[in-house]
């Protein structure tokens, strides 16, 4: 199963704080004491929450607004959630429009409560963010949807493997891929490039990643830890002060400083060594003013909490903030991220583990799409008969294009979301497809953005959903029992 595209599209988000719904609350409310150590505050759903806790451990305490068996994703406040925030001194949250109601009460408290501590949990992933699925929700890779599954492979290798030497790499195709959109942004064949480099704006940044393949057709793995890894760097006397090359190893960031135009050559490095360049042909790369409404996506997936890599860098985040609010506690909030980091290291391994020993890369989930951070980690596709939007509406073709799905790829157990069913009882999709294919199972997987009377009994938190629900439904779903 080799990556694809989906391994590089990440993108920017440019998000700002909707309109203030709450905000005839705000203005009303008196200031509480804040002559204390502070007690803790509020955390904008489930996930959020729990990290939270496990950081704040025994110096603070806080609070999830939304009822156990509801999301964060599209919810609505009561009237009285300012105040009730506003007597606390810390709100978590993230700062994207997909969760409105949470920007919302964001920029009254910033507007009105100078002692209320704000954590945008998403501060510092702009480039990590995935463009929203295709609305039809079958697009998975810009275009590519399961019609060609059958040239996967399925013979259940690690993605991550690659058994050639690195430094005897011989590149057969290049080709870059603009994080922004997800959609193709150059290509490199027979010594030169087809196509160009996006535009990057002056104060901001555009993002690329590669998909590379050498003369045998292998996908080379590209990453930090991989043998492989993407970086850049402006020709030799074309201007220079105009651009930030940051290498990600998968993917690489330009931040714009000053408009004008220069030349990039790009590398492949393996074991500190550049194994290949694009010396014979370079890029022009600009940096304008702003970038052209075409070339800005309209919707990214917020789901970026489904990710335990992801998931780290928000613990960090959550826990500088908590540091920077409590000093005097610091410490134990950054021994209690990494304590949490080496349990989120293990979920994915975990992950790892499955993919690696699946009998085949697709998955059928009878639902909307909120797995897409995690096909493009572990390389693998979850096809739904649903888009990104949990309101969007199920046609028939839809539907009869899964069924084809699962009898082609002979898939026994299909997923479902339990946030989608009633009382416990399987969501009308998940009955349909057992109905009219093949498959003959269909289990459980969380999106991790909310949880139940049951899983609270049982003391599940973020990682416990994972480890007891998600991963093996997912081993069941790929085929990796």
């Amino acid at each position: 199963m080799d990556r694809t595209r989906r391994s590089v599209l990440r993108s920017s988000a440019s998000v700002g704080a909707g309109a203030v719904a709450l905000g005839g609350l705000a203005g009303c409310l008196s200031e509480p004491d804040t002559g204390r150590d502070p007690d803790g505050g509020y955390a904008a759903f489930f996930a959020l929450w729990d990290w939270t806790e496990q950081i704040s451990g025994d110096q603070m305490d806080f609070e999830n607004p939304v009822s156990t068996g509801e999301m964060g994703h599209g919810w609505d406040p009561q009237s009285d959630l300012i105040a009730d925030i506003a007597s606390t001194e810390v709100f978590v949250y993230l700062d994207t429009p997909e969760f409105s109601w949470a920007q919302n009460v964001a920029a009254d408290l910033e507007s009105d409560y100078d002692h209320i501590t704000l954590i945008d949990a998403m501060d510092g992933l702009e480039s990590e963010l995935l463009p929203a699925a295709g609305g039809d929700g079958h697009d998975h890779d810009d275009g590519d949807d399961h019609d060609d599954h059958d040239d996967h492979d399925h013979d259940g290798d690690d993605h991550d493997e690659y058994d050639g030497d690195p430094a005897d790499v011989s590149i057969a195709e290049f080709q870059l891929i603009n994080r922004q959109t997800g959609n193709d942004a150059a290509s490199w064949h027979n010594d030169h490039w087809h196509q160009g480099l996006p535009d990057v704006p002056v104060d901001s940044y555009g993002a690329v990643g590669a998909v590379v393949e050498d003369d045998e057709g292998r996908v080379l793995p590209l990453g930090e830890g991989d043998p492989f890894s993407l970086e850049a760097r402006i020709v030799d006397g074309a201007t220079e002060g105009l651009v930030d090359i940051d290498s990600h190893g998968d993917h690489l960031e330009f931040h714009g400083l000053e408009t004008g135009r220069t030349r990039v050559i790009f590398e492949l490095v393996a074991d500190g060594d550049v194994v290949w360049d694009s010396s014979a042909d370079t890029l022009t790369l600009e940096v304008v003013d702003e970038l052209d409404e075409s070339e800005v996506p309209e919707f990214y997936d917020p789901h970026v909490w489904t990710d335990p890599m992801l998931v780290q860098e928000m613990v960090t985040t959550i826990a500088d903030g908590l540091a920077e609010l409590d000093p005097d506690n610091a410490e134990t909030y950054q021994d209690n991220a990494d304590t949490y980091s080496e349990r989120l290291e293990d979920v994915h391994e975990q992950f790892q583990t499955v993919v690696a020993e699946a009998e085949r890369d697709v998955a059928v989930l009878a639902g909307h799409d909120s797995f897409q951070y995690l096909e493009q980690r572990y390389g693998f596709d979850v096809h739904t008969p649903s888009p990104i939007s949990p309101d969007a509406d199920l046609t028939p073709g839809d539907l009869a294009d899964t069924i084809e799905l699962i009898d082609e790829e002979a898939i026994e157990t299909i997923l479902y979301d339990p946030f989608d069913a009633n009382e416990g009882e399987m969501p009308r999709e998940a009955e349909h497809l057992l109905e009219n294919s093949m498959a003959t199972d269909a289990v459980p997987i969380s999106p991790t953005e909310g949880t139940t009377a049951e899983w609270n009994e049982q003391d599940w938190g973020w990682v416990e959903q994972m480890e007891e629900l998600n991963i093996p439904s997912l081993r069941a779903a790929l085929g990796a029992e």
